[in-house]
């Protein structure tokens, strides 16, 4: 698994192509102010350890959104870290399941929408803790 994590102090997504068929319409676009947004791509090699990656995935986050001061989390499939990828069914369900375990403790979690291409608008500050990116 690789993760990008960025601060920003504005994020917002708007739907632009669907890439997978199965994908729930969606056409609406959201914006979360002072949250971490996880940039997640999950690798073939993950699907052997997943619960392993759930819970890696999940400590570098909330760490992160701790060192940031916020309480805000936005999970985003950004599937161009690598060449290798996970199966689009079981990288879907780990962030189902991180997305929960994240609100069980007490963290505002989003996701955005899965199996789309997104116009993406964002404002980060400049500072060492606001862009981090972890390999495991």
């Amino acid at each position: 698994m690789k993760l990008l994590m960025i601060f920003c102090e504005k994020f917002a997504y708007q739907p632009r192509m669907k890439t997978l068929d199965d994908a729930p319409d969606i056409t609406k676009g959201m914006e979360f102010n002072y949250a971490l947004v996880g940039f997640i791509h999950l690798e073939a090699k993950d699907e052997e350890n997943a619960s392993y990656m759930e819970t890696k995935l999940i400590k570098n986050l909330k760490w992160a959104a701790r060192k940031n001061d916020s309480s805000t989390i936005i999970l985003h499939s950004f599937a161009h870290l690598s060449e290798s990828k996970a199966s689009p069914e079981l990288t879907k369900t780990i962030f189902d399941s991180a997305e929960k375990r994240l609100d069980d403790s007490g963290y505002e979690v989003s996701q955005t929408p899965f199996g789309y291409f997104l116009d993406l608008d964002l404002q980060a500050p400049g500072h060492p803790l606001a862009r981090l990116f972890k390999e495991f």
